[in-house]
């Protein structure tokens, strides 16, 4: 399918982590619809790294010609930086996978939505990051620089908890917030879809956790942006062979 200047515009290849949770594709299918309202003369397939289908070895398997990858993740870790470029540089010869979505201030902008979607927020209460978290010290430092971008954009200040791998636990930095005399607590989902991470957030011990980001128009435009700047990185290794 040919972009607006003419030239063939490489598929987007958008892999997301999966979950058993089946609200996770649905959250992931009605952000892929956005992306492709925006930019409809792009293909864009969905693909999961685990647990949810389609696989990205089946994905891969119906595409043809370039190929950008978008991993749909929030911080660098193995399958963002190892995983998932590693099996599509297997499976599509030729193709470039871009960086991971965050951090960047569309989500925060996505973020500080969600929250106002929620129980307004009074100068007393508190907001914290909740994360699932990253054996990675990259991962970890992507996240710390996403509740940064979020805190600027609330103008209070934005401290961050993992449910998962590394530190420091979401329960006890909610906890902590409340030892300050934080009158109640709201938890910025920072995941993408629902899923087990999503569920660990919820028994927190906060008094509201926003819903996961998922489908938003901003977290759209960013995808766009991330296969933008890979099309652009590999330059000629895209063009059509």
């Amino acid at each position: 399918m040919a972009d607006g200047r003419g030239s063939a515009a490489p598929a987007l290849l958008a892999v997301a982590h999966g979950t058993r949770d089946p609200a996770g594709p649905i959250a992931v299918r009605e952000l892929l619809r956005r992306v492709r309202a925006i930019r409809p003369w792009v293909r864009v397939v969905e693909a999961y790294g685990e647990l949810s289908a389609p696989s990205l070895e089946e994905a891969a398997a119906g595409l043809e010609g370039p190929v950008v990858v978008v991993p749909l993740l929030l911080a660098r870790g193995y399958h963002a930086l190892i995983d998932i470029p590693d099996r599509a540089a297997r499976l599509l010869p030729g193709s470039v996978t871009a960086r991971p979505l965050g951090p960047d201030g569309l989500l925060a902008a996505a973020l500080a939505e969600r929250l106002r979607a929620g129980p307004p927020l009074r100068r007393s209460d508190a907001v914290v990051l909740g994360a699932a978290g990253s054996a990675d010290p990259a991962g970890a430092a992507d996240v710390r620089a996403a509740a940064r971008l979020l805190a600027r954009r609330l103008r209070r200040p934005v401290p961050f908890g993992f449910v998962a791998a590394g530190g420091p636990e979401l329960a006890e930095v909610v906890a902590g917030r409340r030892r300050r005399g934080a009158g109640r607590v709201a938890v910025a989902s920072y995941v993408l879809a629902p899923g087990r991470f999503h569920d660990r957030m919820l028994a927190c011990g906060a008094d509201s956790v926003t819903g996961p980001i998922g489908a938003h128009d901003a977290t759209a435009r960013l995808v766009l942006r991330r296969y933008d700047e890979a099309r652009l990185r590999a330059g000629a290794a895209i063009s059509v062979r």
